[in-house]
Order: C-alpha cells, then sequence, then structure tokens
C-alpha cells in the first residue's frame, strides 16, 4: 500500500494539523507485516540515517525500507536511490515531509536520525500514528518533552529502541555482567567520559554567523520546525557540526556523545528505572557570539541515592582524572570502581584493574546475565516482529538522558541541583534552572497540543 495520494490543497491542510494528537488513529497492527510479508520501514533524517539504514537495517532479511525522508532534497534523494539499487526494484521513495509517511498504514515502523529537536516530536508523531520507533540519541533538548513522550506512549503495544547501540556490543555485556554480579565487589563511583564540543567545532572557528541564501533543496522551515523563533541561515548552520553543537537543535556533546557511556553506566548499576539525585561542577561555554553555543567543556559530580558516585567528564577533563588509575585511557569511556577492583570498557575493549584478567572471566550459569543482543539495529526489528522490549527501552533512554539535562543545568546556571527521580522535578530548584527543564516549540510545530 502506498502513501495516500491528496490534492494539492488537501495535502497542505492535512500536513497542517498533522502534529494534533487526534491526527493519527492508533493503529493496532496484525503481526503479518507490510508487502510480502516484510516488516516496512521508514528513515527520517538521511544524512546519519543512509549509512545505518543501508549497513544494518536493509540487511535485514526481514526489511524492507520503503520511505527516504529528509527536507534536503539531495540527501533523501541519494538514499533512495541507493536502496532502490538494493532491492532492484524502485520500492523507496524520497518524501519531504515526515508526517506523510505517517498518514501511511502500509510503514510499519520508522527510523529517526534527525538533528535532536526533532527526536521527540517525531516519536510523538509515530505513537500518534501507531508505529513503531527507532530514536536515535541523545532523546530529547528538554526535560519536559521527554515526559510527554512517556506519556503518549503509556498503554500503547509499540515498541520503542534508543540509538546507543554499545549495549549490543560483546564487551560492554561482559563489563555490565561482572560488575553486577559483584568481580569487582561493592560498586562505589563510576567514572564516564566522551568526546567535546572543540574536536569538531573550533574547526570552523564556532561557526559563521553571515546569513546566506537558503541553498535550492532545502525546506529550511522544516529543518528548523519545533526550534525557537526561526533564525537567519548560514553555512554552517544545517551542517552535522551546526546540528550537534547549536543550542536551538542540541544540547551539544554533553548529550549526543554522553549518552553513550551514560547509558552504559546506568545498565551496569542497575539503574535504568532512576537517575542520581545531586549534581554539582562546572563548565565552559563557547566564545560569546558564536553561532555553536552548547557546553563545550564540562566536570559534573552526581550521586544516586544509594551513595553510589558519578563523575561525568568531557574527555580533556577526563584524561589526568582517569590516567592516575587507568593505563589505556581513551577519549571516551565508562569505569566503574568497586570495593575490589575497577571495569572500564569502551569501544576498543574492556579493561581491569588486574592486567585485564578479568577479560577472560565469563559469569556463571547460575548468575545473571544481562540481556543479549548481537546488533543495536536488527533487535529493533527482531522485536517488531516478536513484541518483546528491546534491549533499550524508553525508561532507559528518559532517565540515562536525565543526567545530560541536569548536568548542563548546572553548567549554564552554575548552579549546583537536588533531583527528585520519582516525580522528575528539581528539589527547590531556581527559576533559572527550572526554565532550563522545558522549550516552547514554535507555534506552527507545536506537537504538544
Amino acid at each position: 500500500m502506498s502513501s495516500p495520494s491528496l490534492p494539492s490543497t488537501s495535502r497542505r491542510s492535512f500536513l497542517k494539523g498533522a502534529l494534533a494528537a487526534g491526527a493519527f488513529p492508533q493503529i493496532v497492527k496484525a503481526r503479518v507485516f507490510g508487502a510480502n510479508n516484510k516488516v516496512q520501514l521508514a528513515t527520517i533524517g538521511c544524512g546519519r540515517g543512509t549509512g545505518v539504514t543501508l549497513g544494518s537495517f536493509a540487511k535485514h532479511p526481514a526489511v524492507r525500507a520503503v520511505a527516504a525522508v529528509d527536507p534536503h532534497k539531495h540527501k533523501r534523494e541519494n538514499l533512495a536511490a541507493k536502496l532502490n539499487e538494493v532491492y532492484g526494484a524502485k520500492s523507496c521513495r524520497p518524501i519531504e515531509d515526515f508526517r506523510e509517511v505517517m498518514a501511511d498504514e502500509a510503514i510499519d515502523g520508522v527510523l529517526v536520525f534527525t538533528p535532536d529537536h526533532w527526536h521527540v516530536p517525531m516519536a510523538i508523531a509515530a505513537a500518534r500514528a501507531g508505529k513503531d520507533m527507532f530514536v536515535e540519541k541523545p532523546l530529547s533538548v528538554a526535560m519536559t518533552w521527554s515526559q510527554r513522550l512517556r506519556r503518549e506512549m503509556a498503554g500503547k503495544n509499540l515498541i520503542f529502541q534508543y540509538g546507543t547501540q554499545q549495549r549490543s556490543a560483546r564487551q560492554f555485556r561482559q563489563a555490565v555482567e561482572l560488575v553486577r554480579n559483584g568481580y569487582i565487589g561493592e560498586v562505589t563511583r563510576v567514572d564516564v567520559w566522551c568526546d567535546h564540543m572543540d574536536s569538531q567545532a573550533k574547526s570552523v572557528g564556532f561557526g559563521s554567523t553571515v546569513e546566506i541564501p537558503v541553498p535550492e533543496g532545502l525546506n529550511y522551515d522544516l529543518h528548523h520546525g519545533p526550534a525557537p523563533t526561526m533564525k537567519p541561515y548560514t553555512k554552517d548552520r544545517c551542517t552535522s557540526f551546526g546540528t550537534y553543537h547549536i543550542y536551538d537543535y542540541a544540547l551539544g556533546f554533553i548529550a549526543g556523545w554522553g549518552a553513550h557511556p551514560i547509558d552504559t553506566a546506568q545498565w551496569g548499576l542497575d539503574m535504568d528505572h532512576t537517575s542520581p539525585v545531586s549534581y554539582e561542577g562546572s563548565g565552559v561555554m563557547p566564545p560569546e557570539g558564536k553561532l555553536f553555543d552548547t557546553t563545550r567543556y564540562w566536570d559534573i559530580h552526581c550521586q544516586y541515592e544509594n551513595g553510589v558516585k558519578m563523575h561525568f567528564m568531557d574527555q580533556t577533563t577526563a584524561k589526568p582524572v582517569v590516567e592516575k588509575y587507568h593505563y589505556r585511557v581513551h577519549g571516551h569511556g565508562t569505569v566503574w570502581h568497586g570495593t575490589e577492583g575497577w571495569i572500564g570498557v569502551d569501544r576498543s575493549a574492556m579493561f581491569s584493574h588486574d592486567k585485564n584478567k578479568l577479560r577472560k572471566v565469563t559469569i556463571k550459569p547460575d548468575e545473571s546475565p544481562a540481556y543479549h543482543s548481537a546488533n543495536q539495529w536488527h533487535n529493533f526489528v527482531d522485536c517488531m516482529i516478536s513484541r518483546k522490549p528491546t534491549i533499550n527501552p524508553l525508561e532507559a533512554a528518559i532517565r540515562s538522558d536525565t543526567v545530560s539535562h541536569l548536568s548542563d543545568i548546572v553548567v549554564r546556571t552554575g548552579q549546583a541541583l537536588k533531583w527528585d527521580p520519582k516525580a522528575e522535578k528539581i528539589i527547590g530548584g531556581s527559576p533559572a534552572q527550572n526554565a532550563l527543564l522545558d522549550r516552547v516549540p514554535r507555534k506552527e510545530w507545536d506537537f504538544f497540543v
């Protein structure tokens, strides 16, 4: 079944109201998917989405990627053409506006690879349309948006997968199993760090602020979407650098990269249901007046309700801290410290205090294993078919994302804070802190109505 063919006037009217709560009826899907019993997927965001769709999703035998969606004409047409080469047929359509995908009942799920400020709006639209969703990290640009997505998903038999693929890598699962089963004793603290803005943004002078014409083939209004008041277009605004490091669209690498090691830390601590309760520290912002205006460096100390501490840092801040005990420090990582040693993990390998002897250890049959997934993207498809929970469900996404949001608030306000993880509110927070928990979408792109 193809997308509904609408006259131009009807199409404009439909798209205008398509974010509204009642725009898409909840669809109860049979477990027989699409044409030829294939799971029909749409990729929304054909930058990073191109590589992942071609390299992973399109290789799953049960998948047919049938739509490539992007406000950049050349990006959507490029992915559609490459997928049609894979399938040997013109089964993938290039589409400018994601709302056409939401209206297509033949599409079973969406892959959201957009800039960060679109992640939750796309997910909410998918939930209202009854579609399963794979959503890239970080989850959201505002805590209130994430909470609204949770409410939207409640009671709906929908599959959600978060894009922190480290959970499906062998060394991460091994590290988590050893930590959870006491191989370093009782955990007392965890060090978490990742890449920072300067690895990208400094090379282009923190972005040009000189207005230039919007290039042909880009729907800039759709790209900007629910971000605040429309801003002048510049050559760096819609690049990957811009969408990562402009506060209109993202929190920066404190969330965009931080999502990975934080998620790993939470998984190892078995804290997918909660977040630390206190946050304090400092950070550095870019020079005033620059286009790239997200947090540049950070050094945040957190503590969980049970007393376990988390030290969340950018890679430059982390290096002298971690190299005091770690013999091979990379630009990102997670290290759990226990009463009997430490275990660290990054994308190169797992490490431990005993010259890596724990690498040879696997947990015993009577010990507690972690969720096993060999492929994050295929896990999403398999769960679409089985209707079983994914390895990285929505609640885990919200709770790990919370650490990035609250750390960013500490940097921006220069104030420590206390967090109630049950009510998900700042305890006695200042007006400035509480204001940063929310963002007001542009009226024409308000998906909360």
